[in-house]
Parts: C-alpha cells; structure tokens; sequence
C-alpha cells in the first residue's frame, strides 16, 4: 500500500473511532425534563435543587431540564402528549383522579393516565397558621377574634378556609383575603393579628416573621387532624425562631413521578441519586430535612419497577400496594 493510502486508511479508522466515542457518550448522557412549577415558587427552586444534585450524583450523566408549570393539573395532563423521560411533581389524590377520570379530569380521560409510576417524595405542602403571640404553641379556638389573613385562590386559602368551617369559627374570625405575600409586613405592622399559609417547612414566610416578630404557631389535636380527612405533620420544636415546642398540623404529599417509558435503569439511578443527595441537599435547604422512606406510605398507585428495585435493594419496607 501506498504511504498516501496507507495514511488515508489509518485516518478513516481514527474517525471511526471517533464516531462510536461520541455516540456511545451520547447514550450515557441521560437527558430528563422536570415538570413542578411556576418560577419565584418553593417548588421551582427544589426543582433546581434537585438538577443539581442529580447532576452531580450521577458526575454529569443524568441532568434534568427544568419546565415552568402553572400546577400539577397541568403536570399530569401533560402526561397525554409527553414521551420518554418525562419526571413531574403532584399530589397522590391528584394522580388517582385522573386514573378513576374524576375532578379535573372527568372530561379528559385518557388510558396513559394509567402508565404514571411513582419514583420518590418531595417536600410537602405544609398548613401553617401563625398569630402573633407570646406563646409558642396555640390551638384553633385561639383564633377567635382574630384578623387572620388567607389570601385567596391557593392550596393554603382553601384548606384555611375549610378549616375555619369546619371548626366552627368561621363567624368568629375576621378573614383577609389579600396577598399571602405580603402577610409578614401586615403583621409586624399590626394590620392584621396573623396568617395561614402553606409551604414546605421551614416556609420561607414563616422563617421572616418569626425571625422579627413575636409569633405562635396553631396545633391541632390528633382529633382534629382525623376530622379535617388530611395527612398529619409534625413540625419539629426549634424549626422556627422562638417556637420551642413541636406542631401538629396538617399536609399534602408530594410526590415526583414519572411514567412506564422511562426505563427501568434510568428510574433506578434517578430514585437512588436522589436518595444518595438528599443529606447534601438538606444542608443548603432545610425543607429536604423533612424527607424520610417513611413518607411512601403517602403514596398512591405504583411505583416505577426501576424505583422499587431500588427500595427494595436499600432495605425500605415498601407497602405492597406499591408494590
């Protein structure tokens, strides 16, 4: 062979080679879209959180690309047109309507409701009421006379409204429906005597008020818990600045799922990435804190098989209908 054949040759197997490299770090770089909510939320910034630590879990291998969302309604309706790697944040109850297609989904039934899975939980959304009080602890009757403000079309409006129903305080209490977010102004200024919210604890809200303000949180008795039909959550003595005792209250669950089109392999290192980062995630963002195996007792429906080989390798009692 000729030299200049010779180089050509050697030059092809070189490109050759090139080529499978390339396309063999194309299939190891695993590419997922994130699904949770709107920017400037708790839930977007988990989101982000989240990316980098999956990213950093899984040295570059696995990221996720974070979508704006306008709630978990659209999250899981999404799942009619998504394909592949599609991973998306809703409440249990929420997943479980639209597989009966009931609530939201009652006129847009459609069979790939029934192929979402279950991977792990994330913080949950967590009812607070906060008065301004000396004491550390209070309970609902201590609502009465209050200006409690609400605001108006959240989770948090809902459940505080239902609460005050329920309870029968609602002809007791002066209820505020203005913008949650300006709550801890309002009652460090004394417009209003406190507020409700809902957030993944320690609420960001929550930390400003207690931080400058003298204030109590509202807990409720195991009694009350069951009456209200929602999650219980215990928030923990020293979470917030001057409340030194532990809270009763209520929660949604959250969960990130995704569906059967992602492969097992991919749910298996997605669920045990997370798992892996979630101590590192918590030193940055206390909410993570408050994430424990315990909370697959919330979920609904099944979880991905590649999220079970998982728990079931790290020794997690699974319930078995998860299973």
């Amino acid at each position: 062979m000729q030299p200049f054949s010779r180089l050509m040759a050697t030059a092809g197997t070189l490109l050759g080679a090139c080529a499978l490299t390339m396309s063999l770090n194309a299939q190891a770089d695993t590419r997922l879209t994130y699904k949770s909510a709107s920017a400037g939320t708790a839930y977007y910034q988990m989101g982000v959180e989240l990316s980098e630590a999956i990213k950093a879990g899984t040295e570059g291998e696995m990221t996720l690309t974070l979508e704006e969302s306008q709630g978990s309604v659209q999250n899981v309706m999404e799942v009619m047109a998504r394909q592949g790697n599609y991973v998306f944040t809703a409440p249990p109850g929420l997943v479980s309507k639209a597989r009966d297609g009931s609530g939201p989904f009652e006129k847009r039934q459609n069979p790939r409701f029934q192929e979402i899975r279950g991977l792990f939980p994330i913080p949950s959304l967590t009812m607070h009421f906060v008065v301004a009080s000396d004491q550390d602890v209070l309970a609902l009757d201590d609502l009465v006379g209050k200006h409690l403000l609400i605001g108006q079309g959240s989770f948090g409006a809902r459940e505080a409204q239902r609460y005050l129903e329920l309870f029968g305080l609602i002809d007791s209490v002066e209820v505020d429906g203005a913008d949650v977010g300006s709550a801890p102004d309002a009652l460090k200024n004394g417009q209003i005597d406190g507020f409700a919210t809902a957030g993944s604890f320690p609420a960001p809200n929550v930390i400003e008020t207690a931080a400058s303000h003298e204030v109590g949180l509202v807990s409720m008795s195991e009694d009350q818990i069951e009456q209200t039909g929602a999650t219980p959550q215990l928030i923990p003595a020293g979470t917030y600045a001057g409340i030194d005792e532990d809270v009763l209250t209520t929660s949604l669950p959250v969960v990130a799922y995704t569906t059967t089109a992602m492969d097992d392999d991919t749910a298996y290192t997605l669920t045990k990435t997370f798992w892996e980062r979630r101590e590192a995630m918590a030193e940055s963002s206390p909410w993570w804190q408050s994430i424990s195996p315990d909370m697959l007792e919330n979920f609904e429906g099944k979880l991905h098989p590649g999220a079970l080989r998982y728990y079931d390798e790290a020794g997690v009692d699974v319930p078995e209908s998860l299973r």
